[in-house]
C-alpha cells in the first residue's frame, strides 16, 4: 500500500478507495439504515414475539434458556445474522460490479493505487456497512424492555467482526470469478444453513451431538454468542477472547486471500 498525495494532502491509499464507495453510499445511507431497522423489526415481531410467546409458555423453557426470554435470546442474535446477510451479498454482487460491470477497480489501478489498496479499501467499506447494520439493530432493540441494556452500545462492533468474517472471504472468492453463477449456491448451501443451525434460533446444544462441533467451527455461532453475551451479560473473559480470536482469524485470512485474488485479477 502506498501514500497518494493530491494538492499537498496526504492520505492512506485504501481510505481513498473507501471514500469513493462512501460517495455512492452517502446518497442512499438513509435507505440502508431504514432497511437495517425495518428488517430486524419484522423478524422480531414474527419470530421474537410470535414464536417467543409459544416457547416461553412451554414447560421446558426455563431449563433451556434459564432466565432469558426467547425474545431476548433471538433478538440479540440479529446483530450477527443481519451483518452476515448484508456483507455476504455486498461481497458477492457489490464486489463483482467493480470487476465485471462498472470496471471501477480497473479504473482505480490506472492511478497510483494498487490492487491491494483496492482490497483494503473495500474492507473498510464492508466494516462501515456492518457498523450501520449493527446500529440499526441496536436502535430496534432499544425499543424493548428485554433488550434495552448498555451492551447495545458494544454489540454493533460484534456485527462488524461477524460481517467481515463472512464478507472478506466471500469477496476473495468473487475476485476469482468472472460471472455471478456461483453466488446463489453460496447463499443456499453456506449462508442459509448457518443461519438455521448457527445458534440464532436455539442453543446449539439442542442439535445432534455430531452436528454441534460443526456449528462451533462456523463464524456465525461465534458472532451470535459474542453479540448475545455483550448485550445480555454472562460472557466470560475466556469466551470473549475465544469468540473474538476466531472471528479475527476469519477476517485476517479473508483479507489476505482477498488481497491475493484482487492482485491476480487486476494485474492479469
Amino acid at each position: 500500500m502506498q501514500t497518494v498525495t493530491r494538492r499537498g494532502i496526504t492520505s492512506w491509499s485504501p481510505v481513498r478507495v473507501y471514500l469513493r464507495d462512501w460517495a455512492f453510499f452517502s446518497r442512499m445511507w438513509w435507505s440502508v439504515m431504514l432497511g437495517s431497522i425495518i428488517q430486524p423489526l419484522l423478524f422480531l415481531l414474527g419470530v421474537g414475539l410470535g414464536v417467543g410467546e409459544l416457547v416461553d409458555s412451554g414447560p421446558e423453557a426455563a431449563n433451556v434458556l434459564g432466565d432469558t426470554s426467547y425474545f431476548a435470546f433471538y433478538a440479540t442474535a440479529l446483530f450477527a445474522t443481519s451483518a452476515m446477510f448484508v456483507l455476504s451479498q455486498e461481497a458477492m454482487w457489490g464486489t463483482m460490479d467493480g470487476f465485471q460491470w462498472s470496471n471501477a477497480y480497473v479504473a482505480m489501478i490506472a492511478t497510483p493505487l494498487t490492487a491491494t489498496d483496492v482490497a483494503f479499501g473495500k474492507a473498510l467499506h464492508f466494516a462501515m456497512r456492518a457498523l450501520f447494520t449493527g446500529a440499526g439493530v441496536a436502535a430496534v432493540l432499544a425499543l424493548f424492555d428485554d433488550t434495552r441494556r448498555l451492551g447495545l452500545l458494544l454489540a454493533p462492533f460484534g456485527s462488524v467482526l461477524t460481517g467481515l468474517a463472512f464478507g472478506l472471504p466471500i469477496a476473495a472468492w468473487t475476485g476469482s470469478r468472472t460471472t455471478d453463477t456461483s453466488f446463489p449456491a453460496i447463499l443456499r448451501f453456506g449462508v442459509i444453513p448457518m443461519f438455521l443451525f448457527g445458534g440464532a434460533f436455539y442453543p446449539i446444544e439442542q442439535l445432534p451431538d455430531w452436528l454441534q462441533p460443526v456449528a462451533w467451527l462456523t463464524p456465525l455461532w461465534h458472532g451470535v454468542e459474542l453479540c448475545r453475551g455483550l448485550v445480555l451479560g454472562g460472557l466470560s473473559v475466556g469466551n470473549f477472547a475465544l469468540h473474538v480470536s476466531v472471528l479475527l482469524g476469519f477476517c485476517i485470512a479473508g483479507l489476505f486471500a482477498m488481497a491475493k485474488t484482487f492482485e491476480a485479477r487486476l494485474r492479469a
